[in-house]
């Protein structure tokens, strides 16, 4: 399988999801798991798909886990309703889920704080059949500034996301600039700027998008990338996409960020996924630990 040189590796700030990789893994198993393969940093969608308030006792085991394992948690979902699964969000859906989102912003917000996360990650939610979409805009953007201002509180930056319409076709921000333009209605909203775009090259790419136009015009305006191989969303080299290349465009674009490896493992364990990567090249430079 072709991989980064280390010449490009050296230059990227890696973290692994481990929502998507090491799931053959208990939960609180991930972080360690992630360690002993030689990264420093970690990203999750929200971990209880059932709840947005989990009982203390979970946080907090989640916390101990992470900093035992001496990894930095660098991303974190607000709840998203069933995700994996029928799900993309909470919090342009009128009703209970509505309600479920409001209640998550605080509890994700403390828990970043707790670990020293500044990245905040909201799912905009599928279209609900029988409900006006300028309805569920305008409730996204109510939520969205409460989630904006909590995030502020934290120092950390609220991240929107597109994805991708073979995947998720009731999700209505799958392209870039539909992303961008709910990143500017925040900012505009709250006066805080610290709304930004996630930008996932797999989602672009699967909605055949130019990813060196993209990110010539919005690398100053993302706030996380994330990658995996198109087609099947594996490790890269496993599909045609020009990871590494791309990647090198974005660094030109003075993105500096982190790029969280967002990607199914296969057929295999996931420990055994990043023989792509040097593992001299997993370990961020120049972070701190979680502690």
């Amino acid at each position: 399988m072709p991989g980064f040189s280390m010449d490009a590796a050296a230059e990227q700030r890696f973290n692994v999801n481990l929502s998507i990789l090491f799931t053959e893994l208990p939960l609180l198993e991930r972080p360690a798991a992630a360690a002993a393969a030689g990264f420093t940093a970690v990203e999750l969608w929200w971990p209880w798909t059932d709840t947005p308030t989990p009982e203390r006792a979970e946080l907090d085991a989640l916390k101990k886990a992470i900093e035992d394992a001496g990894v930095q948690l660098t991303g974190l979902n607000f709840y998203a309703g069933q995700l994996p699964g029928p799900d993309r969000g909470a919090l342009s859906i009128p009703g209970r889920e509505s309600e479920r989102f409001r209640a998550n912003i605080d509890v994700a917000a403390d828990f970043a704080r707790s670990l020293g996360c500044t990245a905040l990650n909201a799912l905009y939610g599928n279209r609900v059949e029988g409900v006006d979409p300028a309805e569920q805009d305008e409730l996204a953007l109510e939520n969205l500034v409460v989630a904006a201002r909590a995030a502020d509180r934290v120092g950390a930056v609220l991240l929107i996301e597109t994805l991708n319409k073979p995947e998720s076709p009731l999700y209505p921000l799958v392209s870039a600039e539909a992303g961008i333009a709910v990143v500017d209605k925040i900012n505009e909203a709250t006066g805080l700027g610290n709304a930004r775009f996630l930008m996932d090259l797999y989602h672009l790419s699967m909605n055949g998008e130019d990813l060196p136009s993209v990110i010539e015009r919005y690398a100053a305006r993302t706030g996380h990338v994330q990658i995996a191989d198109n087609p099947g969303r594996g490790a890269p080299g496993t599909g045609s996409l020009p990871l590494a290349e791309l990647l090198g465009l974005l660094r030109k674009q003075g993105y500096e960020g982190w790029v969280g490896l967002e990607y199914k493992p296969g057929d295999r364990p996931s420990a055994d996924s990043f023989d792509w990567l040097p593992r001299e090249a997993r370990a961020a430079r120049g972070t701190r630990a979680a502690g």
